[in-house]
């Protein structure tokens, strides 16, 4: 029994002719064909490797391809094109799997707090870093990655953390990791088992990471002015010792509140006297429009602060890109973890990153988005005032996300439903609580990713949504 194992002239197909078969080689063939297209195996418009070259594969006569490929032309599997090869016809590869596979379906008007504009990607400045990459990368980048994280793209993040977020920050303390999802994996798993205070409303995936591996989460309530920091020494009486706290200083993940100095400074006392770590999360404060910038908290005391930064916000999530700023005694706890987690992340990207931060497209790209974003967020805060009457917008002055409040509480599934009906994604801001609220009067509502039209008719949308509740 002979198996194809490659071609150099079109794809890879795996098919298998038996000799000792009473059946013919030819028959066989065309059979083996027939069944891969009809189950979707060989995917419509998908090209077939050259006559001769699956002859040499299969180990028989060209003449007895072409009569194969020509069979199958004339029932209507395949299709020629003159000077461009041989192609699964468009309606032979429709296959009942590929007929089951799910579509996701999404609202055409999508507030998801979690993206950037995704269609201002900067495509030509990335794919110029790429080229610029490929140019110029030794021959050793091409081998495993250093579990740290190229060494230029740490330089890099270093040098941009110093100058725009006043971060203390050396290139043999930062650790890249596959974005914030990682980040919190590889800490969870450094800290074995810790007990963690984490904000509450938060973040729930990143609060399911952290539980996953092994961390012991306590609720720290948030007002108006962040994390109410003065809570912890009440919690570590109630709950026992609390070996770190994470917070979104900059910018709270949801409410949008920035931690006032007194609680920064209240919080970063805690972990001198109690032999703490704060973790700050410093997911989207590139963004802020009516009020200057917050240092990051982790210049003040860089051996007790982790500093996580992605660009999930800046640039797309899909890249998976992020890093950590970590005080030296834990550098080599994560990169430990990292090690056995994937061996580091894709050298490629890191280093097309670091391109684009050291040539200055990054800097270029973000002040562009700001003003982009400026003027969706007043759409947005326009857009309530005019659609749905006694609601107000919060946690504007920065970030990529508002709350609005609606006025009275409301059962968030069916908000979630009406609104689905309606073609608009909503986020209630009561299933961010570690204890669900199931009725709330808040809205987490991003409005990156929307333009200004589309944004002004999301909102109408969901207040007629509201009026069907």
């Amino acid at each position: 029994m002979d198996v194809e194992t490659g071609t150099s002239s079109g794809p890879e197909l795996l098919l298998e002719l038996d000799r000792d078969a009473r059946r013919g080689l030819r028959a066989q063939l065309e059979d083996g064909l027939r069944e891969a297209v009809r189950s979707g195996r060989l995917a419509a418009h998908l090209r077939l490797p050259a006559t001769r070259a699956l002859a040499s594969d299969l180990g028989v006569s060209r003449r007895l391809v072409v009569d194969a490929y020509g069979q199958l032309l004339a029932e209507g599997y395949l299709v020629a094109r003159h000077g461009a090869g041989t192609f699964v016809a468009d309606a032979a590869g429709t296959s009942a799997a590929a007929a089951a596979e799910p579509r996701p379906s999404v609202p055409r008007f999508d507030f998801f707090p979690g993206f950037p504009d995704l269609a201002n990607f900067p495509r030509q400045a990335w794919l110029r870093a790429l080229r610029a990459t490929l140019r110029d990368a030794p021959d050793r980048a091409f081998g495993y990655p250093d579990p740290r994280g190229a060494l230029e793209l740490r330089r890099a993040i270093a040098e941009h953390l110093r100058r725009v977020r006043g971060v203390v920050a050396d290139p043999e303390t930062i650790v890249v990791c596959s974005g914030a999802a990682q980040g919190f994996f590889l800490l969870a798993r450094a800290l074995d088992g810790g007990r963690i205070a984490v904000e509450d409303p938060g973040l729930p995936p990143h609060r399911a990471i952290l539980a996953a591996q092994g961390a012991r989460l306590v609720p720290l309530p948030v007002d108006e002015r962040g994390a109410r920091v003065d809570d912890l020494a009440a919690l570590a009486a109630a709950e026992g010792p609390i070996d770190a706290v994470l917070v979104t200083p900059a910018h709270q993940s949801p409410t949008g509140v920035a931690l006032a100095p007194p609680r920064r400074a209240a919080l970063l006392a805690w972990a001198g006297e109690n032999e703490g770590l704060v973790i700050e999360d410093d997911y989207d404060a590139e963004y802020r429009y009516d009020r200057a910038p917050l240092a990051a908290m982790q210049g003040l005391a860089a051996d007790r602060v982790v500093y996580m930064g992605t660009v999930s916000k800046t640039l797309a999530p899909a890249l998976r890109l992020g890093w950590l700023v970590l005080p030296a005694r834990l550098v080599d706890r994560v990169v430990s973890e990292k090690l056995l987690a994937d061996h580091g992340c894709a050298t490629i990207e890191q280093l097309a990153l670091a391109h684009l931060i050291a040539g200055g497209a990054y800097d270029r790209h973000l002040r562009q988005a700001r003003r982009r974003y400026r003027a969706r967020r007043d759409a947005l805060v326009e857009a309530v005032a005019r659609h749905l009457p006694g609601a107000r917008v919060t946690g504007v002055a920065a970030g990529l996300h508002a709350i609005v409040r609606l006025g009275q509480a409301v059962d968030g599934m069916r908000l979630m439903q009406a609104a689905g009906r309606r073609s608009v994604g909503v986020y209630p801001l009561g299933y961010a609580y570690m204890d669900v609220r199931p009725v709330d009067d808040g809205l987490v509502l991003g409005y990156a990713n929307l333009a200004e039209p589309a944004i002004e008719e999301g909102i109408r949308r969901l207040g007629r949504a509201l009026e069907d509740l």
